[in-house]
């Protein structure tokens, strides 16, 4: 084995070939210090990480990519997962990213009054649009729906009782759980009904002299199926009112309408305004599941518990910046104007026709196997993700390439841009449904160049 001594000296390193799109920058040389000082350590030690000198410029290169293109990247979503929170859940619409284009390039008025000169509020840009939206007295945005949660717990019922279905006691993204967030709070959850049926009645019971609200979680992310009850929030607001408590509803996936997409495909969700007309008093809901939006947490209600919220010291903490507002009002202004199901990208996809999905497919399979590559289609299932509408699924026909899956899928995802797709069945399947149209002829330059190395690699 190599010993310290046989290291290679800063400067020979950075002249190396595989480093030579770094030359001349700084972040070459501390690259090339730290692997090397890195390796020196580890064989004063009897151990080596790299055993010559390829393999510590192979080391630098990975250092310099973490630090100097260290990402997210755009990746082109192939699994037919619309709402994919691996992959950024919502990508944004084109007014969406104009507006951040436009309030990125330099100042903005995020919290200037134009009109006055005076200063202004940033929850004044998209108050007034949420809330028509939601059919509310009042609204705000914070940075998502868990902080929208914890920020509507903390002002609200802090030192109090809140009461929780056991049923709707869930585990979010990330490992987050509604118990914890509700602890954080300085609320204290009570468990009613049962995991599977839960009645009015429940609730009721459990009311003390502590309680302050009763707090509705709508389980977007699993299906309890069979043997079920869970009462409406009208059922819910009649029995709050009864008691003088407020009414607090997680919606969860951020549903403007009730107009179902292909086959259904937003039906089930609970729509926001609707939960406000049913007597919510304070309703949130993520910003960039079905809204089709930047990550925002979106609270709408009644006017008097929104100012608490504002006021709230931890509204500091969680509020938007100007770049997911400006997004974020772009595309809400396409809820508004009911045109979101052709311009907001979620929307689009959700509402995607089965047969103009089946002919992408087809155009892809026809031009793939002109250059050799043997693809093939099948009936598939897209699915909404993020979370939305468990268990339902969308009809989709699929792109397919036999053989070496675990291969394939890893050269896509080398390409630049990236591919993201799936494997069943000893094939690969590339969804249509959530690949957007300017990514089209990228994601078949992947498939060809993927394909290709694969097979090269296969043959040697």
């Amino acid at each position: 084995m190599a010993g310290p001594r046989d290291l290679p000296s800063v400067d020979h390193l950075c002249a190396h070939e595989r480093l030579a799109r770094w030359r001349g920058s700084a972040a070459l040389t501390r690259a090339a210090r730290a692997l090397i000082d890195a390796e020196r350590a580890e064989r004063l030690q009897g151990r080596t990480q790299h055993a010559d000198e390829d393999a510590l410029a192979a080391a630098a290169e990975i250092w310099l990519l973490q630090r100097l293109q260290p990402g997210p990247r755009r990746v082109i979503n192939a699994t037919g997962i619309v709402v994919h929170t691996n992959l950024g859940r919502a990508p944004l619409s084109a007014a969406a990213r104009e507006a951040v284009q436009a309030v990125a390039a330099g100042y903005s008025d995020l919290e200037f009054d134009l009109r006055t000169g005076a200063r202004g509020s940033r929850h004044d840009h998209v108050r007034a649009l949420l809330a028509t939206l939601c059919d509310a007295e009042d609204a705000l945005v914070t940075t998502n729906n868990a902080a929208a949660v914890l920020l509507a717990l903390s002002a609200l019922c802090r030192g109090g009782e809140v009461l929780v279905s056991r049923g709707e006691a869930v585990e979010i993204g990330g490992g987050f759980r509604i118990p914890e967030v509700m602890r954080l709070s300085g609320a204290r959850m009570v468990d009613v009904g049962t995991t599977n049926r839960t009645r009015a009645a429940d609730y009721a019971q459990a009311v003390t002299p502590r309680t302050r609200a009763i707090v509705r979680v709508h389980p977007s992310n699993f299906a309890i199926v069979g043997f079920t009850e869970r009462p409406s929030t009208a059922e819910m607001s009649a029995v709050a009112r009864e008691h003088g408590l407020l009414l607090i509803e997680d919606a969860g996936s951020g549903a403007f309408s009730d107009e179902s997409a292909a086959g259904g495909a937003i039906s089930g969700e609970p729509v926001l305004a609707l939960c406000v007309r049913d007597g919510a008093d304070v309703v949130t809901a993520s910003g960039d599941k079905l809204a089709g939006g930047p990550q925002a947490g979106l609270v709408a209600g009644r006017a008097e518990l929104i100012a608490k919220l504002r006021r709230h010291p931890l509204m500091r903490a969680v509020r938007p910046d100007k770049m997911v507002l400006a997004a974020l009002g772009a595309t809400l202004a396409a809820h508004l104007r009911g045109d979101a199901a052709e311009s907001v990208p979620v929307q689009w996809m959700l509402h995607r026709d089965h047969a103009d999905l089946e002919a992408v497919a087809q155009r892809w399979c026809d031009a793939l196997r002109v250059g050799g590559i043997p693809a093939g289609m099948a009936s598939a299932a897209s699915a909404a993700g993020g979370g939305s509408l468990p268990g339902s699924t969308l009809p989709t026909t699929c792109l397919t390439l036999p053989g070496r899956t675990s291969r394939l899928l890893a050269e896509l995802r080398a390409q630049r841009p990236p591919v993201v797709a799936r494997a069943e069945q000893g094939r690969v399947w590339i969804d249509p449904r959530t690949v957007l149209p300017d990514d089209e002829a990228p994601l078949l330059d992947a498939v060809r160049t993927a394909w290709a190395r694969t097979h090269d690699r296969a043959e040697r």
